[in-house]
């Protein structure tokens, strides 16, 4: 498997632009507020959140929510970082 800092553009202007807006997508369990925890972890590591973009999308059985927002960040270092750190939130399951 590549590392990430190693997979390039096959052609100019594809694949990630720094600094840039990003979409991310967290999944967890829908009896925690992910709504408002998204953003406020995003916020927490220095990302600028774009408030006006989060939406959200329960399960079919309602067990989980999927929370997507998007953000503002400078480098790779900060897109992977917020990542980590909803990753490292008990309640969510995984990121997209």
């Amino acid at each position: 498997m590549k590392d990430l800092d190693q997979i390039k553009a096959q052609q100019e202007g594809q694949g990630f632009q720094f600094p840039g807006e990003f979409e991310i997508t967290a999944m967890g369990n829908a009896s925690a507020d992910l709504k408002a925890r998204v953003s406020q972890i995003l916020e927490g590591i220095g990302l600028h959140v774009l408030h006006e973009t989060v939406r959200h999308k329960h399960s079919r059985e309602g067990n989980f929510l999927s929370v997507t927002v998007s953000f503002r960040c400078d480098t790779r270092e900060q897109y992977d970082l917020a990542h980590s750190a909803l990753r490292a939130d008990s309640d969510i399951r995984f990121t997209l």
